[in-house]
């Protein structure tokens, strides 16, 4: 049997798979939320504190799934999950998959169909979140697929963050969730590579220069509305530069790295980009002429 101590009695039943920092942190709001809560991991002890406040642990993948209505994956990638969920498959017909497992659109749609051919209803979903933030007014999940378990689960996925259905087609949550980590990404390689070009000062320090970056991104922060704008309208740009100031700027970025002895290889890469385009007769440095220039064949 289960260890497990006594639950809330009136709560909804919801079970948790993976206890990784993420994986606890949803278990850990689900439970503070009243809701009974069975668990499973790989590395049972890692239940141990869930437990002594009223989660279940399940000694099975199978029996965490038959303990509720709703299972929610949170685990390394969807090849763990998978392995997981195959010898314990039988166990999802009637019920709600949802995946918080990150990984590609192509894998939420083959992951769909292999639920509902069992006969379960699936979501596919991404945390936009760090686990420190899950259930607070920080955190929002984006989630796709059929709108009738969304609008069914909708108040227990409401104690993780705010949810936000953004489609039936099942892959566009893990699409929005990878442009959005795309984004963070550059922004702190960004964050790195202009700490390590002003550190090359030997007056300052990182903690120094952060709050002038700070304030420079949040200044910046505001054209993103009016390029989105700007990249969804046939009409005149409202924000353009010359494409030969933006060449230059660029240049003199890569040649400031160099003197400083820090990798220029982005902005040799921007420069060369650019000086293309100009050869090719192009004047106008714009928001969709640049989100046009990084458009290649799809392959999927």
């Amino acid at each position: 049997m289960p260890a497990h101590a006594t639950p809330a009695p009136s709560a909804s039943p919801v079970t948790v798979l993976g206890l990784g920092l993420m994986g606890y942190a949803l278990a850990d709001a689900l439970l503070t939320a009243g809701h009974q809560v069975t668990v499973w991991n790989r590395t049972p002890a890692k239940a141990d504190p869930l437990v002594a406040r009223g989660a279940t642990l399940a000694p099975s993948v199978r029996e965490a799934i038959e303990s509720s209505p709703l299972t929610i994956s949170c685990v390394l990638d969807y090849d763990t999950q998978h392995a997981l969920l195959t010898p314990a498959a039988g166990a999802l017909h009637g019920r709600t998959l949802v995946s918080l497992t990150n990984g590609t659109p192509a894998q939420a749609r083959e992951t769909e169909a292999w639920a509902l051919a069992l006969g379960a209803t699936y979501l596919d979903g991404g945390i936009m979140a760090v686990p420190h933030q899950i259930d607070t007014p920080e955190a929002f999940l984006f989630y796709s697929g059929a709108q009738d378990p969304f609008d069914q689960h909708h108040p227990t996925l409401s104690v993780l963050g705010t949810p936000h259905h953004l489609s039936t087609d099942v892959g566009v949550a893990a699409l929005y969730d990878l442009a959005l980590l795309s984004a963070m990404d550059m922004m702190f390689a960004g964050f790195f590579h202009a700490t390590a070009v002003a550190t090359s000062h030997k007056g300052t320090s990182a903690t120094d220069f952060a709050p002038h970056l700070v304030a420079w991104l949040t200044s910046m922060l505001s054209m993103v509305p009016l390029m989105a704008a700007d990249i969804d309208s046939p009409a005149a740009p409202a924000y353009a530069q010359s494409l030969d100031l933006v060449a230059a700027a660029a240049q003199n970025m890569a040649d400031a790295a160099r003197e400083a002895g820090v990798l220029p290889d982005h902005f040799d890469r921007s420069v060369t980009a650019l000086r293309q385009r100009i050869a090719s007769g192009e004047t106008e440095y714009t928001a969709a002429s640049a989100v046009s220039q990084l458009r290649v064949p799809a392959r999927g």
